[in-house]
């Protein structure tokens, strides 16, 4: 028994080097599996639509008098536009640049506060952005912020107590436009996101068609402030980046 056993471990050890001896030198273990990492860099465009509101305050300037407060209201209303834009990916973090354009109808009207027969109304109707953004990426989860140059396009009215227009002027107002967006891609090309925007229009004197009719001789002096909350498609050219190895 002991010969038989000795003889079988002899014929395992022989078998065990023979199939050594066959295998290639070269032979290496497979790769690990690859997976798809997205990639945000491209150019893309894509509409948006949501919600907006506008903050008028009026005064009335007399030159060398004192200023006259009329009171502030608040107005708001839909807004719907598109925007466009290109973004680059470096490791986790993103930066992009995007022009936005939005028809925009946020209307409010508010009685004057020393003189109410008569009410003033303010009127925006258009809104741009020209925003630069700094974002962190998720794969295709990415929340950035926005920040740069807004305009819009407004139009300002005093009425007498029936409703009727007896001054206005139309004005395009520059100012500053800070932002936070969060955005999913569901397909290599499409994605889907928030976006919450504040403008700070500032203040400026504005000539109405007729001489004040509330407080003779004054400058309309009107401070104007936008918020607005929109949903957002993108279509992204281009697809997903190089494959990477996965970590275990």
């Amino acid at each position: 028994m002991k010969k038989y056993l000795l003889s079988m471990m002899g014929l395992v050890a022989m078998a065990g080097s023979a199939m050594a001896a066959d295998l290639p030198a070269h032979y290496k273990a497979p790769p690990p599996p690859v997976i798809a990492i997205y990639d945000w860099t491209g150019f893309y465009i894509g509409g948006n639509g949501g919600w907006g509101q506008a903050r008028a305050c009026w005064d009335f300037v007399v030159p060398g008098a004192a200023t006259t407060a009329a009171g502030c209201r608040e107005g708001s209303g839909g807004v719907v536009g598109g925007q466009v834009g290109y973004r680059w990916q470096t490791g986790q973090f993103v930066f992009g640049v995007e022009g936005q354009g939005d028809w925009a109808d946020l209307s409010s009207t508010n009685v004057v506060t020393f003189n109410t027969a008569f009410s003033t109304r303010a009127k925006v109707d258009g809104i741009g952005l020209i925003n630069g953004q700094i974002g962190y990426a998720w794969n295709n989860a990415l929340l950035y912020l926005a920040g740069g140059a807004a305009v819009t396009g407004s139009r300002f009215d005093i009425l007498n107590a029936a409703g009727t227009s007896l001054a206005s002027s139309s004005a395009t107002r520059w100012g500053a436009d800070v932002g936070v967006g969060f955005e999913y891609g569901f397909t290599p090309n499409w994605s889907v996101g928030a976006q919450y925007d504040h403008l700070f229009m500032g203040h400026a004197n504005n000539s109405f068609s007729v001489v004040n009719p509330i407080v003779a001789n004054a400058l309309n002096r009107i401070n104007l402030d936008v918020d607005m909350v929109t949903i957002r498609f993108n279509y992204r050219f281009g697809g997903y980046g190089a494959p990477v190895a996965a970590r275990y």
